[in-house]
């Protein structure tokens, strides 16, 4: 059964199935349930403690379903006014602690931030150049054992820098996901076997 629009549910940790309003306006949609729960699998051994930074936050699903799963921080960075009022009145019904929502830009951020994250969602406008411009900047806000999750048009894959490894790759429907990593160039490994990925 569909869920009403403007509202998400959170689908694991310790506010599992718990519902929470979001604000629709200007095609905002959460990640849809199945691509995350392959994402927070790929992610298990390293949610519980991390700094999460949720950038483009949208609906804030993933960030909030970090927070759910054991992350100890999370940043929602979210342009759109009526959109970061509702994440932080997601969080207040929650009683999220160790939270904090910024609206504002979100390439102006990554520029100015002194903060450094494990895990970075990121999901801006479908089919917009913010997710190239952003992952330029992402590599001075990651820290050495870095995770970021993106998505983009499966028709029109982001070029990665140097220095950029995905490691797991998915489809669903018309969008691609992934989670790669960040490392300095000179200290980048071997690429996973295909056998590997998945």
């Amino acid at each position: 059964m569909k869920r009403p629009l403007g509202q998400l549910r959170i689908i694991g940790g310790q506010w599992r199935s718990r519902l929470v309003d979001f604000d629709a306006a200007d095609g905002v949609r959460p990640t849809p349930d199945r691509v995350r729960q392959t994402l927070f699998d790929w992610l298990a051994p390293r949610i519980s403690g991390a700094a999460v930074l949720d950038l483009f936050a949208g609906s804030g699903a993933l960030g909030l379903e970090a927070l759910s799963r054991g992350a100890s921080s999370a940043t929602f960075v979210e342009s759109g006014s009526a959109q970061a009022r509702a994440i932080r009145n997601a969080l207040q019904k929650l009683g999220a602690e160790q939270a904090e929502v910024l609206s504002q830009d979100a390439l102006r951020f990554l520029t100015d931030t002194p903060q450094r994250f494990d895990l970075v969602t990121l999901d801006p406008p479908y089919d917009s150049p913010l997710l190239e411009q952003a992952l330029a900047l992402l590599p001075r806000v990651l820290k050495p054992d870095n995770r970021v999750y993106l998505e983009w048009p499966k028709s029109r894959p982001p070029s990665f820098a140097p220095g950029w490894r995905l490691l797991r790759e998915k489809q669903a429907g018309l969008v691609s996901f992934c989670l790669a990593q960040y490392q300095v160039p000179d200290q980048v490994p071997d690429p996973l076997p295909a056998s590997a990925q998945g």
